[in-house]
């Protein structure tokens, strides 16, 4: 019996695992994602676009789940799970790179000195307890003095001295000038940045000004449109130079003639100074003498 036209037309019916296109596909298991740079394929994309689209999204599926399964396994409760590698595919930031902050007052003491930075462990050795015990917090080694059983006391000592209060009081000022001096930190490099702020705002408002400045007119000044300054010829004849000064002498006698009748016209007006005897800044009556 042969049976090979039921079993082509049943594989007819599921396409092959392996995804084989012109051009490779850019699977990132890192990310999960999956890049078809093959260009479109205009005919089939415009004759059917929901099966193109279909078949596009399978083949890129089908890649990324054999990669998947390329990848080393742990167990868990819930059933292997694939270890995935580091990203491959690089993507933009969301924000822009912190600005770097400016050095504090000891980081600019310590470049100049050549002092090399120094981290201090988190636990020191206790030779009394034998065990390694906080430098700082619950149990630490700075609050040792304040602990023992026994302190030794200077001979000069007052009546009334604490040892243990005095231990902690001197714990508690050396945490006071830590925190003070990382606020003086923080304080100055915010007037760092707020000065540069400042400083460029106020370059900023002198530019706008000198703009504007620039292009304001006067109040009442008239746009002069297509007027040229005319400059007089430095030699001229003598009818000209006579006529320039025959309208410089004829200007000055109209302005005479206009402030006198200006003059004739105020007489008839009342001085109340000399009406009513009001003395003047000198202690003076008003009006002529």
């Amino acid at each position: 019996m042969d049976v090979s036209n039921i079993l082509a037309s049943h594989a007819a019916k599921f396409q092959s695992v392996t995804v084989e296109k012109e051009t490779p596909l850019d699977v990132d298991t890192g990310f999960l994602t999956v890049t078809d740079l093959t260009p479109i394929d205009e005919d089939s994309y415009k004759s059917n676009l929901e099966e193109y689209l279909q078949t596009t999204a399978r083949d890129g599926i089908q890649a990324l789940v054999a990669a998947l399964y390329g990848l080393p396994t742990q167990p868990s409760p819930d059933g292997p799970l694939a270890q995935l590698p580091a990203p491959t595919t690089q993507l933009p930031r969301a924000k822009p790179l912190p600005k770097p902050k400016p050095p504090t007052k000891w980081e600019r003491f310590a470049a100049a000195k050549g002092i090399q930075k120094r981290v201090r462990e988190k636990k020191v050795w206790d030779e009394e307890r034998q065990e390694w015990v906080n430098r700082w917090g619950k149990d630490g080694k700075n609050k040792e003095k304040e602990e023992q059983w026994i302190h030794e006391v200077k001979a000069d000592a007052p009546v009334d001295h604490d040892p243990i209060k005095a231990a902690r009081d001197a714990r508690t000022s050396r945490v006071a000038k830590n925190e003070r001096q990382r606020l003086q930190n923080n304080a100055r490099a915010q007037t760092a940045a707020g000065d540069r702020e400042e400083r460029k705002k106020d370059i900023e408002k002198t530019l706008a000004a000198t703009r504007i400045n620039s292009t304001r007119k006067l109040d009442g000044e008239k746009k002069l449109r297509g007027v040229k300054r005319k400059f007089e010829a430095t030699e001229t004849s003598v009818e000209q130079e006579k006529q320039a000064s025959l309208a410089v002498l004829s200007k000055l006698d109209g302005d005479v003639n206009r402030a006198r009748r200006e003059k004739d016209a105020g007489d008839g007006i009342l001085n109340v100074r000399r009406q009513y005897g009001i003395k003047g800044a000198k202690g003076k009556r008003g009006g002529k003498r």
